[in-house]
């Protein structure tokens, strides 16, 4: 018995952990400017108070099948939570939307993790009011009943703040933002309507991806588009290139940068799909793919609302829209690949970010991988404003 109830303590432990990393990273990195930031990283907290309870009294079953039951709630809880948290940090790093809960889609992973949790500690708590010698269909109605209500108080008193900082920050004035207009007047488009990239604009791209959990490396891109011209760096360090390169084309004329060579003339054609903003909408947000975008919401950044949408890719879409992935996998066959691209529609009809990923066979990156995953983050900011694309040297 103590043996089971170290290892349900320590499962309580990594929901701890986990709990704490979550109110940990919105309370340091989740500043939208909202008048409640700081209460919705303390709100995010109260979570660690129910892993907590299940850390001082685990739910410790005498059962080998209900033990096998308490440590499976505890590991798809942790499977639940844990990409949730990825995909929190990924959002902060890349500057992507302020708004945490823009619909049921982007929330139901935190409601059902919460959950679980709940349950957990609320299994533990009915056995200690209640007495490991108590009936265990006792326990178990005392224990749901303790998760239901202690998921519907953290879930309310979260929520309640978490849209009451961004109703706040909607209506509060915000004179320029990077990501297009500001004004809270007006809704962005919908996700099948006419979409645009600005006449000029300053893009970030970031890349990364891994093989059976082993990190491939990352590209950094960034530069500035003006119509058709463009140029723009990247700083590669992955398992098969390391250095900076680039591209740049200027009326008519076309550069390569190679770390071994510098920057070069280079046929246009060369490099006539390195547009970043403009290439991910001629390859991969063509209206007919548009027409099947789910809707997820509106989404602020940093004062700038956009519709939140989403639309299935495949692999090689996906290298169609990001050639910069050849870094990461150079010729890799990806057509059996499948994921999904978010985009972000600006008030102004224009494309502002984009964030996507696909999992697939690994063997032709790697002799012997079973499952890779490549993942892309775009941002399209300070668009129809004054660029200039500076013509390299040499």
């Amino acid at each position: 018995m103590r043996v089971r109830t170290f290892e349900l303590r320590l499962i309580a432990l990594a929901l701890f952990v986990a709990w704490t990393a979550t109110a940990g990273l919105l309370l340091l990195a989740y500043h939208p400017g909202g008048p409640m930031d700081v209460l919705v990283g303390l709100a995010a907290g109260l979570p660690i108070l129910v892993a907590l309870a299940g850390v001082a009294w685990p739910p410790v079953a005498r059962g080998d099948r209900a033990f096998a039951v308490l440590v499976w709630l505890g590991l798809l809880t942790l499977l639940v939570l844990a990409p949730s948290i990825g995909g929190l940090i990924e959002q902060l790093l890349a500057r992507g939307p302020q708004t945490l809960l823009p619909s049921v889609e982007a929330a139901y992973p935190w409601l059902l993790a919460l959950l679980g949790t709940s349950l957990f500690s609320g299994l533990g708590l009915a056995r200690r009011s209640l007495g490991g010698l108590a009936i265990r269909r006792r326990r178990l109605i005392r224990g749901t009943l303790i998760a239901v209500v202690v998921t519907l108080l953290v879930g309310s008193v979260f929520t309640v703040v978490a849209v009451g900082n961004d109703l706040a920050l909607r209506d509060q004035p915000v004179n320029t933002s990077p990501f297009g207009p500001s004004g809270a007047d007006k809704e962005p488009p919908v996700c099948d309507d006419p979409l645009a990239i600005g006449r000029t604009a300053r893009l970030d791209l970031e890349l990364s991806g891994d093989v059976d959990g082993h990190p491939l490396g990352s590209v950094d891109v960034s530069g500035v588009r003006s119509g058709s011209d463009f140029r723009w760096l990247a700083y590669v360090a992955t398992n098969a290139q390391l250095g900076q390169f680039g591209a740049a084309r200027i009326d008519g004329s076309a550069w390569a940068l190679d770390p071994r060579t510098g920057w070069r003339l280079v046929p246009p054609d060369q490099v006539a799909d390195e547009t970043i903003d403009a290439q991910v909408l001629a390859a991969a947000l063509q209206p007919g793919a548009r027409l099947v975008a789910e809707l997820h919401g509106v989404s602020f950044f940093e004062g700038a609302r956009a519709r939140h949408c989403r639309v299935a890719i495949d692999g090689p879409t996906f290298r169609a829209a990001f050639p910069q992935v050849h870094w990461l996998v150079g010729d890799a066959d990806l057509a059996h690949w499948r994921g999904q691209l978010d985009y972000w529609v600006f008030v102004d009809g224009e494309l502002g970010s984009v964030s996507g990923s696909v999992d697939g066979d690994a063997a032709g990156i790697k002799d012997g991988a079973l499952l890779g995953r490549l993942n892309a983050t775009m941002n399209a900011t300070e668009r129809d404003r004054g660029h200039a694309v500076v013509r390299p040297a040499g």
